[in-house]
């Protein structure tokens, strides 16, 4: 009204029709002058691509082949197969797709089918789009790793021979772990459990390199490799060989004590000569538990004038603090938090017996009150034969070096109760020799699970999964109320199990269905 009032007049737009020039029936003007039936009649998009496609599928590992040689593993109806799928079409990239999904097949039936929309500029550019399936027959063909097995589980190709030469098995307790999380061994066709090792074996030469890189990078390593000639086709030329990798891990491990070489202790700006090892990754890390100083040995540095432990963890002691009196702030050295202080201390197994204390220096101020339960090493009762120090003049050994508290006595309270989280495991098989140590084993296992709880930084680099076998009740997020170290909830992944999420999956949509009646 107002516009009329004004002398202004708002005209509404109509769109005009025109006919069809096939069937004439009245329609919307495009650039073809065809209605969308008639256009289709006339033009077929799809002319030219692939309906029909076969495909190459593993039964034993579920896997497609990407020609020329790699295999993709991939659930049905997934979106890695529905990307395969597009993939391996030809042409498609003279159209415009659209959309691709699934249509649901007998999983029997050796037959996918998939559903695509694609767009085309055609006659005076008028765009089309049209939607067609493509067939995808399945050929059964096992590929080269399980035919491999199938035919015999023992040819392999490159073989790894991981040692360490040390009395526990600690080190591959963790390595295990990192391989888990990385799928270092996703490739590995069989792992055997051997004495003071794991062995590895591939059905490729690459593969094998390609591990021994990863131990490379996760722990200060030596390798040599050694290959036998297998069989020798004169008439082509090609040589079939065995490859072996000895990989040697050196031999020092976290909470060691340590005895530089002079030579050592000058390259590291006269550090020690006495210190512990607080971390091993590609790097050893070493650190002066009087003067705070920590210094790290790569693995050319180590394995250039390797040495040996003074001490391992096998031999600490528990001892109980009297008295602590603190020198200095706490301290951030290499990621961890210290602090000298001065301490006295006596064995747990000289109660009742004597009245041997010792008055030592020790970089756990931070942590250690009296009354507290500490582990450390006797130097002032053991028989130490290492030839290091003799070459170290006037050398005075401490009678006792703390290494880390212990929370034993509280946990004998807790003894029995499980655990709210848990680790997998490598399929290994056991080498007959080593199963007689299996209770050694199960008690350095429990001693490493311990450790996890203890040092936050070795759970960075590993997954530790929530165990659903336990009541919620049980878990706790912190400690378990008696100032003992545990893994805290937010650290923990969910142990995914597709075969009963699919169940739950099917017992929802049955929900569904009977609220819709």
């Amino acid at each position: 009204m107002a516009a009329e009032e004004a002398g202004m007049f708002v005209v509404a737009q109509t769109i005009g029709t025109v006919l069809c020039c096939k069937c004439g029936i009245p329609m919307a003007p495009n650039a073809a002058n065809m209605c969308i039936k008639c256009l289709r009649s006339e033009i077929d998009i799809t002319e030219g691509l692939q309906k029909n496609v076969i495909i190459i599928h593993c039964p034993e590992c579920d896997s497609y082949l990407q020609p020329p040689r790699t295999w993709l593993k991939a659930q049905l109806e997934s979106k890695e197969l529905l990307t395969f799928c597009v993939k391996r079409l030809k042409n498609l990239n003279k159209v415009r797709l659209i959309h691709a999904e699934f249509i649901w097949t007998e999983p029997h039936s050796k037959r996918i089918k998939v559903k695509l929309k694609v767009q085309k500029e055609v006659l005076n550019g008028a765009i089309l789009e049209q939607s067609y399936v493509v067939e995808y027959v399945q050929h059964e063909q096992m590929c080269e790793s399980c035919s491999r097995v199938q035919a015999n589980p023992d040819q392999w190709v490159a073989a790894v021979q991981l040692r360490q030469h040390v009395p526990h098995r600690r080190t591959f307790f963790y390595l295990e772990q990192l391989i888990l999380k990385h799928g270092a061994a996703a490739a590995a066709i069989k792992i055997k459990q051997m004495d003071q090792g794991i062995d590895f074996f591939f059905s490729s030469r690459s593969h094998g390199l390609k591990f021994v890189d990863f131990i490379g990078k996760v722990t200060p390593v030596k390798s040599r490799s050694d290959k036998q000639l297998v069989s020798h086709d004169s008439k082509s030329n090609n040589y079939n060989y065995k490859h072996t990798f000895s990989v040697e891990i050196c031999p020092i491990c976290r909470e060691d004590l340590i005895c530089l070489p002079p030579r050592v202790v000058a390259s590291l700006g006269n550090l020690g000569p006495l210190v512990i090892c607080t971390k091993v990754s590609n790097s050893i890390a070493l650190l002066d538990p009087l003067t705070l100083r920590l210094a790290f040995l790569d693995a050319d540095q180590y394995w250039r004038t390797s040495f040996k432990s003074l001490l391992t963890s096998r031999l600490l002691v528990e001892f109980i603090v009297l008295d602590v009196e603190i020198l200095s702030s706490e301290v951030n050295v290499g990621g961890f938090k210290y602090a000298l202080a001065d301490a006295q201390v006596a064995r747990v197994s000289d109660f009742g017996k004597n009245d041997t204390i010792f008055n030592i220096r020790t970089h756990l101020g931070h942590l250690l009150n009296p009354g507290d339960y500490a582990l450390g090493y006797d130097l002032y009762r053991a028989n130490n034969n290492n030839s290091e120090l003799e070459k170290h003049k006037n050398l005075v050994l401490p009678d006792v070096i703390l290494m880390k508290k212990s929370y034993e006595e509280k946990r004998q309270k807790k003894r029995g109760k499980p655990r709210a989280w848990k680790l997998k495991s490598l399929d290994m098989e056991v080498d007959d020799k080593n199963r007689g140590d299996q209770e050694k084993m199960n008690s350095e296992y429990e001693q490493f699970l311990k450790d996890l709880e203890e040092n936050p930084e070795m759970r960075f680099n590993i997954s530790l999964y929530r165990n659903k076998e336990y009541q919620p009740s049980e878990m706790t997020s912190v400690t378990d109320g008696d100032d003992i170290p545990s893994v805290p909830l937010e650290e923990l992944l969910a142990d995914l199990d597709l075969s009963k999420a699919e169940d739950e999956d099917e017992d929802d949509d049955g929900d569904d269905d009977e609220m819709r009646e």
